[in-house]
């Protein structure tokens, strides 16, 4: 963590001392001069070196702690196994939410920050119906379809945020209220330290995370100049599926993702189109689990506790019902009834009814 707090902002200059020390201990010991004929500049060198360095980190690890807060090294074994894989893993990881969700398979939904009222509803249907079939959806928790997609995936499932600044600064700020809610039900994370703000160049690096937590990249409206290009050419570099959705060519809010799709990504319409890029056998999973889903009838909250008391070898008799499901005989017989034309429920002689296999 103090390498960290020290360069969290100076990706490659950690990577170069980490390289060059047989062990993380070795660079605190180091000199400044050390430190500088590396490369490492002076200001950094000096915070290296200084003892207060590891008085942050005694300071930080009680905030999260209080807070409630998680941290990831690379070396942890709750780290998430599709980020290490990547050229240039963050060091630490700072969370919020259930470190668990990380490990799930999860598909990365990325786009314009002030999308169109298709490209708002589209994002919305993805990030819910990708969630719903079993994928982790993850996003930058930014404005526009990062957001839209964060609160689609929450509607049938997890999702997870990654930051362009510390736990305790949280940006923009009207998502605020988004970040609670995701740390409820999935994670948000961050390589930046708890108090660091959104510096602009901080997103290029949160984008290679995005791309490295997911097996693929879809892109939801984006200009040429859009950053969520980014991520999908990061994508490309980790070895991940980029994907996109078409818009009219009229919109420049399109150009992006039909550029894209020109360029070799594929065309997404549905939840499906991305699932049948994904690896075997997990591909078949998904598909095979919203493929049982569809198969089974819609049921209201009544019938559903009608069908609760019933069993599938021993018939149980109407006035056994009656007591169990709360309601009268008429009313009973009318679930009854509709359970028996969905296929769900058999009557046996003498008023016993039976769960269909």
């Amino acid at each position: 963590m103090a390498l960290n707090l020290a360069l969290s902002d100076c990706l490659r200059t950690a990577q170069k001392v980490v390289a060059h020390f047989p062990g993380l201990e070795d660079i605190f010991q180091a000199s400044s001069k050390t430190l500088e004929a590396m490369g490492v500049d002076k200001e950094k060198a000096a915070v290296l070196t200084s003892p207060r360095l590891f008085e942050h980190a005694s300071r930080t690890v009680s905030w999260l702690s209080k807070k409630g807060y998680f941290l990831l090294t690379v070396e942890d074994m709750d780290y998430p196994p599709t980020l290490r894989e990547i050229f240039d893993p963050p060091f630490v990881l700072y969370g919020a939410g259930r470190p668990e969700v990380l490990k799930e398979p999860a598909v990365a939904v990325v786009g314009a920050r002030r999308p169109s009222p298709y490209g708002r509803a589209t994002a919305e249907k993805l990030g819910k119906d990708l969630a719903a079939s079993g994928l982790t959806v993850v996003s930058g928790l930014a404005r526009g379809i990062d957001s839209i997609a964060h609160w689609g995936a929450l509607e049938s499932g997890t999702t997870v945020a990654v930051l362009g600044s510390g736990l305790d600064d949280i940006y923009p700020p009207e998502n605020k209220g988004l970040f609670r809610k995701i740390a409820e039900e999935g994670a948000v994370i961050t390589e930046f330290p708890p108090e660091m703000p959104p510096f602009s160049f901080h997103f290029p690096l949160r984008n290679r995370v995005i791309s490295g937590l997911s097996l693929a990249t879809v892109v939801v409206e984006a200009t040429r100049q859009s950053g969520s290009l980014i991520t999908a050419r990061l994508s490309l570099e980790q070895n991940r599926d980029v994907m996109a959705v078409p818009g009219c060519p009229a919109s420049d809010l399109s150009r992006g993702t039909n550029w894209l799709i020109k360029s070799g990504a594929k065309l997404v319409e549905t939840w499906e189109d991305v699932v049948e890029e994904l690896p075997s056998p997990l591909r078949e999973r998904l598909l095979s689990r919203r493929t049982e889903e569809k198969r089974k009838p819609a049921m209201s909250p009544e019938e559903k506790r009608i069908l609760d008391c019933l069993s599938v070898e021993t018939p149980v008799h109407i006035d056994e019902l009656v007591e169990a499901a709360d309601a009268s005989v008429s009313e009973l017989l009318g679930l009854l009834l509709n359970l028996e034309l969905k296929g769900l429920v058999r009557q046996a002689p003498g008023k016993f009814f039976l769960r269909s296999l």
